[in-house]
């Protein structure tokens, strides 16, 4: 059942929203920002396109986008703590909220770049936790021909499932990881406009196909957690408290940086990095990162 029940402040989701995400796994087509700021975000993505084109620090500007970003780059982890994208999430989570990650997920206008059918918290080293919610936002029209994501109703009522690794080169998944024998007959698109969001539980099956549009696809994802999640997990992570009080301490709390790639917030990514993939790579035949840059 949804937390904090009977204290909804404006802007949470609707009890049939909330019903549906409970049934379903997933809801989309949620509004948190107008036209015009989704334009300046657009703008403002871009412009540090064209500033650090040469990369940062060693790696390229691909590689913190697609993977926590919100340690080095302030624009992504001031995202993560929109009042409206808040509240939608508070009213599936509850209160206390972190942001694990901030990842922008961009495929050119022809891009052939796919995401399989998966579990999100399958590598994550979180467990069966009911306690982490993605939120995505379109910042660009993500149609079905731009290859907006598909779920399949229900299935985050499974356990983690098996997930063959297939390290296909169009597969922006680190491994390339599927998993097999989808129904796709019973798949659900789920289209954004440029500003809304959906919002998916971390065992929902789902997927992305290429951009066939003439436009680029740019998509946030933001991994909310509770304090709760690491409750007894051994190894280090790391999130961001961005509502309410972590009184659990089983994450090792971040603050967000307060200029980009600052030589201190590059070291602690890099520290990041290396206690998050001793999870990730966990069973893999070869080396992997986080996700495919």
């Amino acid at each position: 059942m949804p937390k904090d029940s009977a204290e909804f402040i404006a802007g949470c989701l609707t009890a049939d929203q909330q019903k549906q995400y409970e049934a379903d796994g997933f809801i989309s087509g949620v509004r948190v920002f107008d036209s015009q700021t989704v334009a300046e975000l657009r703008t403002a993505i871009e412009a540090l396109e064209v500033t650090y084109s040469d990369g940062v620090g060693g790696s390229s500007l691909d590689q913190y986008f697609r993977v926590n970003g919100h340690v080095v780059i302030p624009l992504l982890s001031e995202l993560a703590s929109t009042p409206a994208i808040l509240n939608a999430v508070q009213s599936i989570l509850g209160r206390n909220l972190l942001a694990w990650s901030v990842e922008l997920f961009i495929k050119e206008p022809g891009s052939t770049k796919t995401v399989s059918w998966h579990q999100d918290i399958t590598y994550w080293g979180m467990g069966e936790t009911n306690d982490e919610v993605t939120a995505w936002v379109a910042l660009s029209d993500v149609s079905v021909e731009a290859g907006c994501m598909r779920f399949i109703p229900g299935s985050h009522t499974n356990g983690i499932v098996s997930h063959s690794d297939t390290h296909d080169d169009n597969n922006l998944l680190s491994r390339g990881q599927e998993i097999q024998d989808i129904d796709e007959s019973v798949a659900r698109h789920g289209p954004l406009q440029p500003g809304e969001m959906s919002l998916h539980h971390g065992r929902c099956f789902h997927a992305s196909g290429p951009n066939r549009s003439e436009d680029r696809r740019i998509g946030l994802a933001i991994r909310y957690v509770t304090p709760e999640v690491r409750d007894g997990l051994e190894g280090r992570d790391y999130a961001m408290l961005v509502r309410g009080i972590d009184s659990t301490r089983g994450w090792i709390n971040i603050a967000g940086p307060q200029e980009p790639f600052a030589a201190a917030d590059l070291n602690l990514y890099q520290q990041i990095i290396r206690d998050q993939e001793a999870t990730l790579t966990e069973g893999a035949e070869q080396d992997v990162s986080l996700y495919s840059a």
